[in-house]
């Protein structure tokens, strides 16, 4: 345990108290190795929100076997209140628990507290380690930007006095998955707005992965023409005018080694090329598509790359969200192989997904429990995060917002309806992100959690079906401050002759949020004959209708802003035996079967290999089993395209945010 945890675990003994009440206003106690931490030492956390929820759950689960002298779901409970705020609380609360106050500025007494609580909780163990050893005085506003940067992110920005270095630490930033916060970029923008890096989007550069990439990819495009290699001409316009007078020192060896980087594990698209000069150097070739075999060389080199570095057992969520879509861009870069180049691919990449999947599930059994109670103001963890982060993002400014759920979309496949974007729309750019889906990964499950902002068990009387999503929907935004007739949901679209009767509806000023189901990956998912390869194809035809690229043009075109999400993957799986057990399976999934019981769940055959996974966030009677690695409840053999389980192409499902700058600068 780092000294981070330890300094706030201090405060909690389990023999002490069985109800605490956390006065935590800077949501310490939701950081993952607190949360690990606590949970290891018998507590539970759960977030207040509000008193009935938490009343129904803390009666259910707890209340009623401390009475009974059991431990129920765990032995103590922590009121987690986002605030200092007691008489926000029932008196009968107040009275009976144990009180702790946790915050920033007592932790860091000579930090300057408004600059700290803008820090991700990711850099708090960072923090606290070198506020330890080097922090003698109080330190001011500047002084503790200046602080935060030099010992958190390794950055001085009274140091970057060429285009290289200040280049190299973009990437490098970046690379490392954590761009600045926008409060330090602008610290380091202020301070070199004077010297002759002063003319660049220093703050965007510095906390936009997506800008950054953009503007890289175009930069890339203009500088191998300069060495007279002659391209399709679409790469170079893909970025807004006022970015292509920026000039990146790719030749510099610093930025050169993370760029080849990016193209191996697909942040950077290599540029399809008819000519290339005899003498170009071999280390521009990364970034170019010049022969047949080009592709294959950079997945079977991406892949043994991804395979080196997999997160371990006790990393970070962000890690594996990062890990699985570097494996989604390796997936759709492997599927647009021609079919003899993939062939001698397959081996390689199928291991590759084979030993992540076995990695991930050590992870979960380990780590999922504290998932539903992460924070959620940067962006959601999983998908029933998705409703209160887009509340967060209307009380920022975002009048209108359309939810546009892709059913069953997997990273991968999500990766290729986006390069069809991009090589269609120029204004077309995104915000990367992506979040777990519910276990089981079934739709009447992870969907409705999100369009619900529930838990299964909140839901549990419809657990079996979608057609409460609606009144889910409405209901979530009714309590967050809409009336009924601004909320829509309309699912079953996949089709451009649907657009009209949509657009009817959102065009009205009353409609504020929508919710919109596109069916068309489940269905193609469903009647798979060949495989996500075979999928890969049927999704080329259907982007080349034009639907997608209508659906977001019409949704920014009216003022909404628009994000992407799924509510579960899909994976290619192999047939380990059908399971005809008539009604004893409560939910019937090719991937997954959950029982009512312990006796019901073991009458599986001995000879069918699949195993069990907790109850986190569903029904005590609801208990899932799964089948293990890629397989299926199929015939032996069989070959399918499934979801329902927990590899990485199921469990983690893109969450992006879509920009169609000409038209959103035009409402």
């Amino acid at each position: 345990m780092s000294a981070w945890a330890d300094r706030i675990l201090r405060e909690f003994t389990a023999d002490l108290s069985r109800f605490w009440i956390a006065l935590d206003p800077d949501g310490l106690l939701l950081e993952e190795r607190v949360l690990h931490g606590l949970r290891e030492r018998g507590f539970e956390v759960i977030p207040f929100e509000d008193s009935v929820s938490f009343r129904a759950e803390y009666e259910e689960r707890f209340r009623a076997a401390w009475d009974a002298g059991e431990d129920g779901s765990a032995k103590a409970l922590v009121l987690q209140l986002r605030g200092t705020e007691l008489n926000s609380l029932p008196w009968d609360y107040i009275r009976s628990a144990r009180q702790v106050s946790l915050s920033l500025a007592d932790l860091f007494p000579k930090l300057n507290y408004g600059v700290v609580r803008r820090i991700e909780a990711e850099h708090h163990e960072a923090l606290f380690q070198s506020y330890q050893k080097h922090t003698t005085q109080l330190l001011g506003e500047g002084a503790t930007k200046d602080f935060i940067l030099t010992h958190i992110f390794r950055l001085s920005p009274y140091l970057l006095s060429r285009p290289e270095d200040f280049w190299r630490e973009v990437l490098r930033l970046h690379y490392r998955g954590t761009g600045l916060p926008e409060h330090l970029a602008k610290h380091v923008a202020a301070v070199l707005r004077e010297s002759p890096l002063g003319t660049l989007p220093i703050a965007e550069l510095l906390t936009s992965k997506a800008f950054m990439v953009r503007v890289i990819q175009d930069a890339w495009s203009r500088f191998v023409v300069r060495y007279g290699v002659e391209t399709d001409g679409r790469d170079g316009d893909r970025t807004a005018d006022e970015n292509n007078a920026l000039i990146v020192p790719f030749d510099h060896p610093d930025v050169r080694v993370i760029i080849d980087t990016m193209f191996l594990e697909g942040v950077l698209q290599p540029i399809a090329v008819h000519v290339r000069p005899a003498d170009l150097p071999d280390w521009i070739r990364i970034g170019l598509i010049d022969d047949p075999q080009a592709l294959s060389r950079l997945v079977s080199e991406g892949a043994t790359r991804i395979a080196a570095d997999m997160p371990l057992i006790d990393a970070p969520y962000r890690d594996w969200v990062e890990a699985a879509r570097r494996l989604a861009e390796l997936i759709y870069r492997f599927n647009e192989l021609k079919a003899a180049d993939a062939a001698g691919l397959q081996e390689q990449v199928r291991t590759l997904q084979l030993n992540a999947d076995a990695r991930l599930k050590e992870w979960v059994s380990r780590h999922f429990t504290d998932l539903p109670s992460l924070p959620v103001a940067k962006a959601p963890v999983m998908v029933h995060h998705v409703p209160r982060y887009l509340a967060m993002r209307r009380s920022s400014g975002e009048d209108r917002i359309a939810l546009v759920v892709f059913d069953g979309l997997a990273l991968d496949q999500w990766a290729q309806i986006r390069e069809d974007l991009a090589a269609r729309v120029s204004e077309f750019s995104v915000d990367e992100g992506a979040c777990f889906a519910w276990l089981p990964t079934l739709t009447s499950i992870s969907r409705q959690a999100l369009f619900s902002g529930l838990k299964p068990r909140e839901f549990q009387s419809s657990m079996g079906t979608t057609a409460q999503e609606p009144s889910l929907w409405s209901k979530f935004w009714q309590e967050n401050g809409l009336r009924k007739p601004e909320v829509t949901y309309q699912k079953g679209l996949k089709r451009s002759e649907q657009l009209a009767g949509l657009e009817e509806i959102l065009s009205k000023p009353t409609t504020k949020v929508a919710g919109i189901v596109v069916d068309m990956i489940d269905e193609i998912v469903h009647g798979a004959m060949l495989g996500k390869r075979g999928i890969a194809g049927q999704i080329r035809d259907w982007c080349e209708t034009g639907f997608i690229e209508k659906l977001f043009t019409m949704l920014s075109q009216h003022g909404y802003h628009i994000y992407l999400t799924a509510d579960h993957g899909n994976v290619d799986a192999e047939g380990i035996g059908r399971l005809s057990q008539g009604v004893v399976s409560e939910l019937k999934g090719e991937r997954v079967r959950a029982y009512r019981s312990e006796d019901l769940a073991s009458s599986v055959p001995p000879e069918i290999d699949a195993f069990q996974f907790g109850k986190t966030g569903l029904p005590s009677d609801f208990l899932p089993l799964y089948a293990e690695g890629r397989g299926a409840f199929v015939p032996a053999g069989h070959q399918i395209v499934a979801h329902g389980g927990m590899s990485v192409e199921e469990l983690i499902v893109p969450f992006v945010k879509i920009r169609m700058k000409k038209e959103e600068n035009a409402t």
